[in-house]
């Protein structure tokens, strides 16, 4: 069971218990971050706004808003705050193409009331969810952190305009941070499944496909590609987790606030996916094609050179894909319940 806390109840303890807070922390990052925090003898605190169970046992949740001024008042009243993950937020690209005003809101808006409050309660390190979305088409690849940043979805520019709050708070108000620019996220840890309504990330996407009886679809088959199709830097949350703990370690050591690209530094197209699929499942994929979706470049690939330097950064159970592949299906397969769709 979960331990639910209903903040405007919260009673000041005498001494301050030590904790790692994860903000939408019952998201797919939030919770493996929790899982592995937890066996790790860290104390997470998940704060989510959703009314949804945790996949991770016996973890402390806050439900709420983070733009709550309230919220981290009562969260700083309680515990002693060593680490804030930053994994709240919207990330379906070509929803917000469709519908920014709610990007801007919730990825911009709620992020800048919760550092306003942490102003008030004293600079808490900041590991932010950022993303690979910051750096649109690049005219390079594998793509380095100093590329040019030109996002061509809102969802990019609110990743890329966070980035750029936590740079100028940091100048004026010395709030430490780093942002880990995710490429695409898969696998399992700590038995917590991806699970998003409706679901648009690719590999579990062609698993469900796969297991229902039906054609996975691949979105644009008109790339300037090997194959046609669109080419991805794919990081097993294994890798992703370690390198969020150690980002933390970084900034706890005093270390500049800066961005890193997390991802396995190689890429696989949409169609070398499918075959994967075919191995692990021992069942033939036949794909339905249709039109690029808006705000998706044709290759995004990962320069990790910056992340192996400073956080120790090696990406080892992201060299495999089907490993990635077999984790999705073994979760698919399982047939758990699916949630809201946030990081």
């Amino acid at each position: 069971m979960e331990g639910v806390i209903e903040m405007g109840d919260t009673v000041m303890p005498s001494v301050k218990r030590e904790a790692v807070v994860i903000t939408g922390g019952l998201g797919y990052v939030g919770q493996s971050l929790a899982a592995v925090l937890k066996d790790q003898g860290r104390f997470p605190v998940v704060v989510d706004i959703r009314d949804i169970p945790s996949q991770v046992d016996k973890v402390q949740v806050v439900r709420g808003s983070i733009g709550d001024r309230t919220l981290w008042k009562a969260l700083a009243d309680q515990f002693d705050m060593r680490t804030i993950y930053h994994c709240a937020g919207l990330i379906v690209v070509s929803e917000s193409v469709e519908q920014p005003a709610r990007y801007f809101q919730e990825n911009l808006s709620a992020p800048l009331a919760m550092l306003n409050a942490l102003r008030e309660v004293g600079p808490v390190p900041i590991v932010f969810s950022s993303s690979a979305a910051v750096y649109g088409e690049p005219s390079v690849v594998p793509i380095p952190e100093e590329a040019p940043k030109a996002p061509i979805s809102p969802y990019g520019v609110t990743k890329w305009q966070l980035e750029e709050i936590l740079h100028a708070y940091d100048v004026a108000y010395g709030q430490p941070w780093v942002a880990l620019r995710y490429f695409n996220v898969a696998g399992m840890v700590g038995g917590v499944v991806e699970r998003h309504v409706p679901e648009t990330h690719l590999l579990p996407r062609v698993a469900l496909a796969i297991r229902d009886g039906g054609m996975p679809e691949i979105y644009g088959h008109d790339y300037d590609t090997a194959d046609k199709t669109a080419v991805r830097d794919y990081i097993h949350m294994q890798d992703l987790v370690a390198a969020h703990l150690s980002a933390a370690e970084y900034l706890m050591q005093g270390h500049v606030s800066r961005a890193f690209n997390v991802g396995s530094g190689r890429g696989h197209s949409v169609q070398e996916v499918m075959d994967g699929f075919s191995r692990v499942t021992g069942r033939p994929v036949r794909a339905l094609h249709k039109p690029r979706r808006p705000g998706d470049p044709p290759v995004l690939v990962a320069d990790i050179a910056r992340a192996r330097k400073y956080l120790g950064f090696d990406p080892r159970a992201s060299q495999n894909i089907d490993r990635m592949i077999q984790d999705i299906w073994q979760a698919v397969t399982a047939a758990d319940t699916p949630q809201s769709p946030q990081s």
